[in-house]
């Protein structure tokens, strides 16, 4: 099973958080407050923060700009996963991966149904990779991001996490960029 090996160093990876929705400002923005309280607490640093409305267009460039930004190693965003007409936040991460991380979203399902039950299907977090950057997806619920976190991201963003983890990856992950 997985394990920390305290013989390897922590490294710290820099996380920026983005929370969608219509109607949330940052003072009331509490699943976002989770996700900085938690990637702070276990050491990483907090990138930037932001929120925007669920407009499939301006999360996407939000997105591509991170992934080009060399201070922003991963972006969480929380909202606009659900099922709705306005829910386009996986489908603005869609627009801008490279790969997806398929087990991402199963092993959310798996974690929801620990806590929701079948309502876990109604969840559509996703994650994947672009241009050397961690993308994922959560759901808007407070719950929902401390249940992403605690039991899948603080785990493998943690470089001594075992028998892996995305830390020690990120050096091969944009390599198909810089082939000749």
């Amino acid at each position: 099973m997985s394990r920390i090996d305290e013989s390897k160093d922590f490294v710290p990876v820099r996380i920026a958080v983005l929370t969608v929705s219509d109607t949330r400002e940052l003072s009331e923005d509490r699943s976002g407050d989770v996700l900085v309280e938690r990637l702070l607490a276990a050491g990483h640093e907090l990138a930037d923060r932001r929120i925007l409305r669920d407009e499939r267009d301006e999360i996407a460039a939000q997105l591509r700009a991170w992934c080009k930004d060399s201070g922003v190693d991963v972006v969480i965003s929380t909202g606009g996963t659900g099922l709705t007409g306005r829910d386009v936040t996986v489908e603005a991460h869609r627009d801008v991966y490279e790969k997806e991380i398929d087990a991402f979203g199963t092993v959310f399902t798996i974690v929801s149904m620990k806590k929701i039950g079948t309502s876990a299907v109604q969840s559509r977090a996703t994650g994947g990779v672009a241009n050397g950057t961690y993308l994922f997806a959560l759901p808007g619920s407070p719950g929902a991001c401390k249940d992403a976190w605690d039991e899948i991201l603080v785990r493998q963003l943690d470089y001594r996490h075992r028998p892996c983890n995305f830390v020690e990856i990120f050096p091969r992950l944009d390599e198909h960029h810089r082939r000749k």
